[in-house]
């Protein structure tokens, strides 16, 4: 996939899930949560060939302008929105799936001085609301959506809604579980 594809993806995904935005320009040249994910994937690509100082000199400058913290390490899928994203931290072992929309305030972090994994994966098509913090090596599912200032630290099970502190998860509306009573039970936590 060419980096003109996925650029053309990301406005596109930007502009799908901002009711605000009013055209592929202004998307490009405005958004800073696109700007912070395009710079990630530069820091990225030096972090994978071994250089750690570049990347991490770059990590932080985009922070410096876009008020998003990304570190180079971190994975992150295709068409990742990042709206308003003033304050949001994603750590070194962080995974994002792809379609995912993250919104301000977010916080992939760990919970102390570990080694190895230490930070969250998100699945695909994910929705994390403002304020949310998710911490530790914990897995959400696809599909899973968490509410705003949620403290997410266990695993949650794909069509899941997270909410609250420490967040409870329950079926996700328009699940398909949330349509089979016999077979939620499962997916509550």
């Amino acid at each position: 996939m060419s980096i003109f594809s996925r650029i053309r993806g990301d406005v596109a995904a930007a502009r799908s899930h901002d009711p605000a935005a009013r055209g592929g320009v202004s998307v490009f040249l405005t958004y800073s949560g696109l700007h912070a994910v395009w710079w990630h994937r530069v820091a990225h690509a030096m972090w994978r060939r071994g250089m750690r100082f570049l990347p991490r000199a770059l990590s932080q400058l985009t922070r410096f302008f876009t008020g998003i913290e990304i570190h180079p390490g971190a994975r992150i899928g295709r068409r990742l929105f990042i709206d308003h994203g003033m304050g949001v931290v994603i750590g070194e072992t962080a995974e994002i799936g792809d379609d995912v929309l993250i919104y301000h305030g977010v916080t992939l972090g760990g919970t102390g001085h570990d080694t190895g994994k230490r930070h969250p994966t998100v699945g695909d098509r994910c929705v994390i609301g403002a304020g949310a913090k998710l911490l530790g090596p914990i897995e959400l599912g696809h599909d899973c959506a968490v509410g705003a200032n949620a403290v997410v630290v266990s695993s949650a099970e794909p069509w899941s809604t997270l909410t609250g502190i420490p967040a409870a998860a329950r079926p996700r509306r328009g699940s398909p579980m949330a349509e089979r009573p016999d077979e939620a039970d499962f997916y509550m936590i």
